[in-house]
Parts: C-alpha cells; sequence; structure tokens
C-alpha cells in the first residue's frame, strides 16, 4: 500500500476511533476470528468484560453498523449472539491496515523493528 504525500503523515485518520477503544477492539479481533458470531457469554470470556460493559460496547458497535446482534433460543434458553456485519469487517481491516502503518512507521523511526519488542 503506497501512501498519498500528507501535511500530516502521521495523523492515521484512520484509526476509528469507534475500534480503537481497548475493549472494542478486543471485542472486534474476536469476531472477526469467529466468522458465524459468537454467543454473548463467550465473548464475555474473551475479552474480560462484565455483562454491563458489554452490552455497552456492543451497543456502540452496533449503533455504527458493525456488529449484528440476534437474539434467539439454544433449547429452551435465550441467547444472544453477535457477529460482525458485512461492512464491519471492511471496516475492522481497514483500520487493521492504518496500525500496520502506525507500527511500522515506528519501526522505521526506531532503525530496528526487534527495537519495538517488549523486554
Amino acid at each position: 500500500m503506497t501512501r498519498e504525500p500528507s501535511a500530516a503523515p502521521f495523523s492515521y485518520d484512520g484509526l476509528d476511533r469507534v475500534i480503537h477503544e481497548k475493549a472494542r477492539l478486543g471485542l472486534m479481533a474476536s469476531l472477526i476470528a469467529h466468522p458465524k458470531g459468537l454467543a454473548f457469554g463467550d465473548l464475555k470470556q474473551l475479552c474480560g468484560l462484565t455483562d454491563g460493559n458489554l452490552s455497552r460496547h456492543l451497543q456502540v458497535l452496533q449503533e455504527a453498523g458493525l456488529v449484528d446482534i440476534r437474539k434467539g433460543y439454544d433449547g429452551n434458553r435465550p441467547q444472544t449472539t453477535c457477529g460482525l456485519t458485512t461492512a464491519g469487517r471492511r471496516r475492522f481491516l481497514d483500520y487493521l491496515a492504518v496500525l500496520e502503518r502506525v507500527v511500522r512507521d515506528a519501526a522505521e523511526a526506531v532503525g530496528d523493528p526487534m527495537d519495538l519488542r517488549p523486554a
């Protein structure tokens, strides 16, 4: 991917604020890894969130058109399943491309990509 010259090359406009929040980033990563979607309880466990936090973050993602929330039943038990929308998948992949550019720019600035690894 080539970058057009910019007056602010380190502004990273593509870092989507809706996705960039830590909990929502974890939710998006979990959901992209599970194309058929995940049950609410599984997402809660994978992302280490409380019921309330998970509900609120899913609401933000749903309002942005990134996540589809389906209510149904597993036997006689109610079950909420969440999955990425087509637009959500595309937007997350675009976000990841910008994030890769951030890492690449930082590695180039440091001179040795190995210097960016945690000690």
